[in-house]
């Protein structure tokens, strides 16, 4: 007699646990997403009377476009300029659209705006603890940032608050109220309008210090470092799954006639991941961003 025949069972999907997780992963990406949320485009130059994230506070010019200029300080001024124009349009398009939330995106926004907050804070944070003693050893000069250090005291009471606030209706969504959210804005609106202008004056005009390198000298190259190696980790040490999706969402390259549109200086595909990948986390949160691929788009809330 024959052996009985052996029949090998037939395998399931289940048995390869990747065929399952790939699908998913696929899906998951394709519906969280940032690069495949559609958002209309914004021509700002067109009178279609909807407000965007240049208004109430105004955007700043970086000071090379508005002298031309190229010394470290004026190039440093530059790019925290930028750096500072993606955080007012993280204010104004949090002001522009908290009255006008939807109550099933409640919590979304609640979310992107605190993102903004941890943005600022943590901007202001290490400003003071990184950026300013260093500038201040370059110049051999402790007293170059006395006014700043008084203007940032001026808005920081009311940052707390605008936490505060949001902090308090995070667990329970549907007690936010857009138009007292923006009545805290206004409480520290002026102050934080005038630091966010003032900082760029103040660090541009630093290349007139007695003690400002020479053109072309180790300190030179010693103070350029310094703008550049803050400028590279300060916004990643913010936070690389909220705070670096927020400020690439609020970037506008089309500013300026277009002079900043591959600034930060970062490989595309690094900043699509960044985006994309990283910003997923949080995906349904960026839908109130200002801009996307570095254009302006109209802002959600106000569809």
């Amino acid at each position: 007699m024959e052996p009985p025949v052996k029949y090998q069972p037939r395998r399931s999907i289940l048995d390869k646990p990747i065929l399952i997780a790939i699908p998913i992963l696929i899906g998951l990406f394709i519906t969280r997403s940032p690069f495949f949320m559609s958002a209309p485009a914004l021509d700002l130059t067109a009178a279609d009377g909807k407000p965007w994230a240049d208004a109430p506070i105004k955007l700043v010019t970086t000071p090379q476009y508005e002298t031309k200029k190229t010394d470290i300080f004026t190039t440093g001024a530059t790019h925290m300029a930028l750096l500072h124009n993606a955080i007012l349009r993280g204010y104004n398009s949090v002001y522009q659209q908290a009255p006008h939330v939807k109550p099933t995106e409640t919590s979304d926004f609640i979310g992107y705006a605190l993102t903004w907050y941890k943005f600022v804070a943590t901007h202001h944070d290490d400003e003071e603890a990184t950026l300013f003693p260093k500038v201040e050893e370059v110049l051999q000069d402790t007293t170059i940032w006395a006014a700043t250090h008084k203007e940032h005291e001026a808005f920081l009471g009311g940052l707390a608050q605008f936490e505060r606030y949001l902090r308090g209706v995070e667990a329970q969504p549907a007690k936010f109220d857009g138009a007292e959210l923006v009545s805290i804005m206004d409480g520290f609106r002026e102050p934080f309008d005038a630091h966010f202008h003032s900082e760029i004056a103040t660090i541009a005009a630093l290349a007139g210090h007695p003690n400002a390198p020479k053109p072309g000298s180790p300190e030179e190259q010693t103070a350029a470092l310094t703008f550049k190696s803050w400028g590279k980790s300060t916004v990643t040490k913010a936070g690389t799954l909220d705070v670096v999706p927020f400020f690439l969402l609020n970037l506008d390259g089309t500013a300026e006639e277009g002079a900043w549109e591959n600034w930060p200086p970062i490989p595309a595909p690094i900043k699509w991941g960044l985006v994309n990948i990283a910003g997923a986390w949080h995906s349904r949160r960026w839908k109130f961003s200002s801009c996307s691929g570095g254009r302006p788009r109209q802002l959600h809330a106000l569809e």
